[in-house]
């Protein structure tokens, strides 16, 4: 089992509603989030595209965040999810500045916090929060190694690309292009 999620970047109108649902979900402060709406603009006027991408970590499977982890509290669970156990982390930081993708961030209550892939919903046989309110179905979550699941559907189906390949993370969070 390997879980991954993918966003259409040609659905997604960037509502936020996915960055809600995790917050509420996840009782994230006020004030942080473990995914959030990113908006980049490429070429030249008139001829601009613009390109709107819901992220999070990609909970890759070259993990220099758990890796860089002096306590263990960085780790991988069943599918591929990377956790950070709050009780054992020192909030050194050293995770932070290893995630190429700033997916992660310093909980007020002194632990590094990011996305779980919702992995409390995905035990019960749900889909992640931020999948189960996006308005557009940009979103999808599934397990890589069933042919049968949304996500593998769509990879072997659409176009598709995943944020800094030259960090050489194998990111789980694919773009469909």
């Amino acid at each position: 089992m390997r879980y991954a999620m993918t966003m259409d970047i040609k659905k997604c109108v960037g509502c936020s509603d996915c960055v809600v649902a995790c917050q509420t979900e996840n009782n994230v402060p006020l004030g942080f989030c473990r995914d959030w709406i990113v908006e980049n603009v490429d070429g030249t006027y008139p001829n601009l595209e613009l390109e709107i991408r819901s992220e999070r970590c990609n909970h890759c499977d070259n993990t220099p965040c758990v890796r860089t982890c002096p306590t263990g509290a960085s780790h991988v669970i069943e599918g591929g999810i990377v956790k950070v156990t709050h009780s054992e982390c020192i909030g050194c930081g050293a995770c932070i500045q290893a995630c190429p993708y700033d997916a992660r961030y310093f909980h007020p209550d002194g632990y590094v916090d990011k996305c779980t892939f919702c992995d409390h919903r995905v035990a019960k046989g749900q889909d992640t929060a931020c999948v189960s309110v996006c308005p557009t179905k940009s979103l999808a979550f599934g397990d890589l190694d069933d042919p049968n699941s949304p996500v593998s559907i769509l990879l072997r189906e659409r176009k598709w690309k995943v944020n800094a390949p030259e960090a050489g993370t194998k990111p789980q969070v694919y773009f469909l292009i």
